[in-house]
């Protein structure tokens, strides 16, 4: 396996950005592995275990799959009209690499804007990332919010 860069790590970080801010949610599924896991855990335990504790999402790719689906419906009224949404990565770092597994964080601030309310999203994202078949995968992201809760939002109606 030949190395990634941290330059191709942050274009395909900006590449993800770019499908879910175009709401390209079947191709943002489409990034991620078989077995991979999309989690948020909650904002007052940020290094919980989704096996143990109570997470805001914990989908397997499965899940990740059919929470794209579903969103993009007419009946997802929560998200019918589409959220208009920017996500803003920065600080993207490769910490290590192990078993041809890298790990990567960055640093995010998502700016959401519907029904005349503007909410925003801050945070850093931890990534396994792989490469299959000439392709970076995610194999797991973790999406840490740095809000004490989730107000004024309330919910998580868009994918972080």
């Amino acid at each position: 396996m030949s190395d990634i860069t941290r330059l191709e790590i942050e274009d395909f970080l900006y590449y993800e950005a770019s499908l879910l801010d175009d709401w390209k949610l079947e191709e943002w599924a489409s990034l991620f592995t078989e077995d991979a896991l999309y989690l948020v855990p909650p904002t007052n335990k940020l290094d919980g275990d989704h096996n143990v504790d109570l997470f805001i999402i914990a989908d397997d790719q499965y899940r990740i799959t059919q929470r794209a689906k579903r969103l993009l419906k007419k009946e997802a009224h929560v998200e019918y009209p589409h959220s208009r949404t920017r996500h803003l990565i920065s600080n993207v770092r490769i910490k290590y690499t192990r078993d041809q597994v890298y790990y990567v964080t960055c640093n995010f601030i998502i700016y959401r804007s519907k029904r005349e309310i503007f909410d925003n999203y801050v945070g850093s994202m931890e990534y396994k990332i792989i490469k299959q078949n000439d392709e970076l995968k995610i194999q797991e992201k973790r999406v840490i919010l740095d809000l004490d809760a989730l107000r004024p939002q309330g919910k998580i109606s868009i994918i972080l």
